[in-house]
C-alpha cells in the first residue's frame, strides 16, 4: 500500500534532497511539499497524507503549532519534526503533542530511512543519548500562567526574534532589566530556556491576544 508523504520545509535544497532519501523506501510516495506552516495545513487537506516530514523553524509558525493542528484534524497522521536546530528542551511537548519521531537534519540517510520504517511499523527511534537520560511528561499544563502587561510584551518581541538588546531598546529599561524580567517569566512560566519559554508562550492565551492587537 503506498503511503502518501508530505515534506514541509522552506528550504527548497533540503526539500528536494528529503525526497530523493524518501522515495528510496518502498511504498512511499511523496504527494507534496509545502515551504510554510499555511501551505502545510492546506496540502494536508487537500492529499490527506499518511506521513509528514514537519521542520521545526518555519518562517510563519513553529512546527509544535502546525503539528497540534494537524494532529486535532487528523490524528491518524504520522508527523516526523526534522529538524535542523536542537529540540531536546521541548521533546516532552512534542511527544504530547502526537508527533511520531523527532529527527536532526544531520542525520544520514540510513538513519532517516530506519526512522520511516520505525514508524510505519508503529514504534518510533530516538538517540541513546536521549533515550537514557529522557523523562516523560503525562500532561501539558491546563492553565495560563500569570503574566504582567510588561512581561507579555517581552515574550511577545522575543517570540518575533528579538535579541535582549533590541527589547531593552524598545521598552527603554538596561539588558540587565530585560535579563531580570526574563528569569521571572521563565520561573512563572517553569522552564529554563528560551527555546521551553517561547514555546509555551505561544501556545497560550497571551500569545493569541498579543497577536491580535
Amino acid at each position: 500500500m503506498r503511503r502518501r508523504t508530505l515534506i514541509v520545509d522552506d528550504h527548497p535544497v533540503m526539500a528536494l534532497a528529503t525526497k530523493m532519501v524518501l522515495e528510496q523506501i518502498e511504498h512511499i510516495e511523496v504527494v507534496a511539499i509545502a515551504a510554510s506552516g499555511k501551505a502545510c495545513l492546506e496540502l494536508n487537506e487537500l492529499y490527506k497524507p499518511d506521513l509528514i516530514m514537519l521542520d521545526y523553524n518555519l518562517p510563519d509558525q513553529f512546527g509544535s503549532v502546525v503539528a497540534k493542528q494537524i494532529k486535532k484534524n487528523s490524528p491518524g497522521t504520522h508527523i516526523i519534526i526534522f529538524t535542523g536546530i536542537d529540540v531536546t528542551d521541548i521533546y516532552n511537548q512534542l511527544i504530547t503533542i502526537g508527533v511520531s519521531g523527532i529527527l536532526s537534519k544531520d542525520s544520514n540517510e540510513r538513519a532517516i530511512q530506519n526512522m520511516i520504517r520505525c514508524i510505519l511499523d508503529d514504534c518510533t527511534m530516538i538517540p541513546l543519548a536521549l533515550y537514557r537520560g529522557m523523562q516523560l511528561t503525562t500532561s501539558l499544563p491546563t492553565q495560563d500562567t500569570l503574566l504582567t502587561k510588561d512581561e507579555i510584551h517581552i515574550m511577545t518581541l522575543l517570540v518575533r526574534g528579538a535579541t535582549q538588546e533590541q527589547i531593552a531598546h524598545e521598552i527603554f529599561v538596561s539588558k540587565r532589566s530585560v535579563d531580570n524580567y526574563l528569569k521571572k517569566i521563565y520561573n512563572k512560566l517553569s522552564v529554563k530556556s528560551r527555546i521551553q519559554a517561547i514555546e509555551k508562550f505561544v501556545q497560550s492565551n497571551y500569545y493569541v491576544e498579543a497577536d491580535k492587537s
